[in-house]
């Protein structure tokens, strides 16, 4: 199998691949043409049927598995496939574990070394309600190391979610490290519960896309309400600890217009803003920089860091 992260410039392929996204668009001229996101376990590649009519394009939807028949070429410094041919795939012709991206790190790893910042918070109201979801709960720590991060921004894999969560912590300890005005107990307890909404804004892989409650309420108010649940079933939590994790929660995006309910007010909602924006935009640059497979120059306009990309030279 030609993996997507392996497909070069030139290449004439023939796989199978999970089809992630399609649309119908227009051309300037007005023509028809497929715009689709092809996906296996390595990664996506923007694809396009330039025409529909022909009698290789067959029938498919969302989330089915397709052969393709097509060219590896580069637009705008990114990785294009131009599909002459397309199927549904038979039973038999892919395996799904192929097809589920997942993150480069060991999970089991990634999760045994969040465990260690929970046991290592000395608040004991803080060390018992984050270790009631990520040690106490079996349910929950098989969803959450499954889970991706993001729909398709930053972390959209297998793992992601862990994965974005414990490099967040980990920048968190940093700086409670760096700057001892910082709590360090609820800047690293607000930053492993930053992200639990998105168990309930994202449905699971492969499809991976927003559900309604994510759609209605978003991944920040429900999971603001799930630490806030969680902690009511804890005798004696004290309201005001409460209060200053949940607005930890509430601010980590850190202005109004990138969604967050509150501007941060306290000096660990602020330092847990900077950690996941820091992360999730380089992230989000690395994966575009693999995206770009052996291009050495610039990569083009990436929409959510709002410029062009290059990769640094040698």
């Amino acid at each position: 199998m030609k993996y997507i992260e392996t497909l070069k410039e030139g290449m004439r392929i023939s796989e199978v691949y999970l089809c992630k996204s399609k649309q119908i668009a227009q051309t300037k001229a007005g023509k028809d043409y497929g715009n689709l996101i092809l996906q296996d376990k390595t990664g996506t590649i923007d694809s396009k049927i330039w025409d529909l009519g022909s009698p290789g394009v067959g029938n498919f939807e969302v989330l089915d598995y397709v052969h393709v028949d097509g060219d590896v070429t580069m637009f705008q410094g990114s990785r294009q496939l131009n599909v002459r041919r397309i199927r549904k795939a038979d039973e038999g012709e892919y395996a799904p574990a192929d097809y589920l991206p997942v993150s480069r790190k060991e999970i089991d790893t990634m999760y045994a070394q969040l465990q260690e910042y929970v046991r290592s918070l000395k608040n004991p109201y803080l060390n018992r309600l984050s270790a009631s979801y990520f040690i106490d709960d079996p349910a929950f720590a098989k969803e959450f190391q499954f889970h991706s991060a993001a729909k398709s921004v930053h972390h959209g894999f297998v793992g992601g979610l862990l994965e974005h969560t414990l490099s967040v912590t980990g920048i968190c300890d940093y700086l409670a490290g760096h700057y001892p005005e910082l709590n360090r107990d609820l800047l690293l307890c607000a930053a492993m519960f930053h992200d639990i909404g998105k168990l309930k804004e994202l449905s699971s892989l492969p499809e991976n896309d927003y559900t309604d409650e994510g759609q209605l309420l978003g991944h920040i108010v429900i999971g603001a309400e799930m630490v806030r649940e969680r902690s009511l079933e804890i005798s004696g939590f004290p309201e005001k600890l409460r209060t200053e994790l949940l607005h930890c929660i509430l601010a980590h995006h850190g202005e109004l217009e990138f969604g967050s309910p509150k501007k941060p007010a306290l000096l660990e909602a602020l330092a847990l803003s900077f950690a996941d924006n820091m992360d999730a935009k380089l992230e989000t640059m690395i994966e575009a920089i693999r995206c770009g497979g052996d291009n050495k120059g610039w990569l083009g306009y990436n929409r959510f860091l709002e410029t062009n990309l290059r990769r640094t030279s040698e």
